[in-house]
């Protein structure tokens, strides 16, 4: 096809149609801060597509609405807080439909929005921002005059939503990691309690290949002068799983203050669980000491054993009863189990992450972690530090690490 001189080509407007799509997220755009980047993205689509207007909407937690969270051109969707629900209008049958949506005139009959024909919008063609079977939400642009938008219009919109949605993921996956460091910081105790005659030391660390999880351990005084001890794993990783682990770590402690043993309080956490997080399972050791005595009583719900060591007797792993892991049987049996925990002996608690290894049975690394605490005499952060590095040693872990240690002085 021969072009008019001075015109482009219809082969050489795609290929500088499709040369700008490319610099939608050069090195530039990767320094902005989200809102700023959404901004500039739309900025630079209004001139890719040749429209007057360009506007993103993501979907609510609900995934039931729309909200306008960036615009160029329309910025009013964005400063008046505009909300549309999956299904209605023009963006809402996009983000229902799932596919390209182009109207050729729009009027009261065809969009929900005011402000769009306050704009006085004419035409509008959108598109789904989609990570993979869910909808992040909708990017349409529109023009003040009449236009009829082609598939070649609606396939490069597309290709810019999916970048959009790349960047929008990415940043996702920034935030909650972000978040869920901060909020596993927030909730793992700042300092161990003294308690009268054991030594304790922990450790946690994020696993290297989900980031922080719902791993967690606590240490904390009862009203009654006992030292009540737990660790769990709440199954999952990222922020849901680390603000999971908080609400159930708060209901354990409020449990736990009524002074009942742990076999009954973990009874009533499965409760909490089965109402308050529906779907959600976790495992659990609770366990309660009393000042001066050599018992401790626990409780288990599905967790990996702990290992008990003993100067006299090595260290192997406490037997304990099958109890189920938490949310997952209603009004599931609990047992008690007592530990004798002599002077110089030692309780290590732990969760998963430390004896799972890619490539390694778990019966190998047990026999590595009970070897440790067999021989170490060290003090609790001594035999904890070794533990780490014996089992963890220079690799990060894939999976969460928690590890409690409670050693009797003597």
């Amino acid at each position: 096809m021969t072009s008019e001189p001075g015109r482009l080509s219809d082969d050489e407007e795609l290929r500088r149609r499709l040369y700008e799509l490319e610099q939608l997220t050069d090195v530039q755009l990767s320094k902005l801060s989200v809102e700023d980047l959404l901004g500039e993205l739309l900025i630079r689509t209004r001139e890719l597509m040749q429209t007057d207007t360009a506007a993103i909407l993501l979907a609510d937690d609900t995934g039931d609405f729309l909200v306008a969270t960036a615009a160029a051109g329309i910025e009013e969707e964005v400063r008046q807080g505009s909300r549309v629900p999956v299904g209605l209008g023009f963006a809402g049958r996009v983000a229902a439909e799932r596919r390209p949506v182009a109207i050729a005139e729009v009027t009261p009959m065809t969009v929900v929005n005011p402000v769009l024909l306050y704009k006085g919008i004419q035409s509008m063609l959108g598109v789904p921002l989609l990570d993979e079977d869910r909808v992040l939400g909708v990017l349409h642009v529109g023009t003040l005059r009449k236009r009829f938008f082609t598939d070649d219009d609606a396939a490069l919109l597309q290709l810019v939503a999916d970048r959009v949605a790349a960047e929008l993921r990415m940043e996702a996956a920034r935030t909650d990691i972000a978040a869920a460091n901060a909020l596993q910081r927030s909730l793992a105790p700042g300092k161990l309690p003294n308690a009268i005659g054991l030594d304790l030391a922990a450790r946690y660390v994020p696993g290297n290949r989900s980031g922080v999880g719902g791993d967690w351990y606590d240490v904390f005084d009862l009203p009654d002068g006992r030292l009540g001890i737990t660790i769990g794993d709440v199954m999952g990783h990222g922020l849901r799983a680390a603000t999971v682990m908080g609400r159930i770590r708060a209901a354990l402690r409020a449990y736990a203050m009524r002074g009942d043993d742990p076999a009954t309080v973990l009874r009533d956490l499965d409760g909490f669980v089965q109402h308050f997080e529906p779907g959600v399972i976790a495992s659990a050791i609770y366990a309660i000491q009393v000042p001066g005595s050599s018992a401790i009583t626990l409780s288990a719900a599905g967790h990996v054993p702990p290992v008990l060591a003993r100067p006299d007797r090595g260290a192997q792993a406490v037997e304990l009863p099958e109890d189920v892991l938490l949310g997952v049987e209603p009004q599931a049996p609990r047992s008690n189990v007592v530990v004798d925990l002599v002077p110089a002996g030692m309780l290590c608690l732990f969760t998963d992450g430390l004896i799972e290894r890619r490539g390694e049975g778990i019966q190998r690394s047990m026999a590595e972690l009970c070897d440790v605490l067999a021989h170490d005499r060290g003090s609790a952060e001594t035999v904890c530090a070794n533990v780490m590095s014996r089992l963890v040693g220079e690799n990060p872990p894939e999976d969460d690490v928690a590890l409690l240690l409670v050693r009797r002085n003597g």
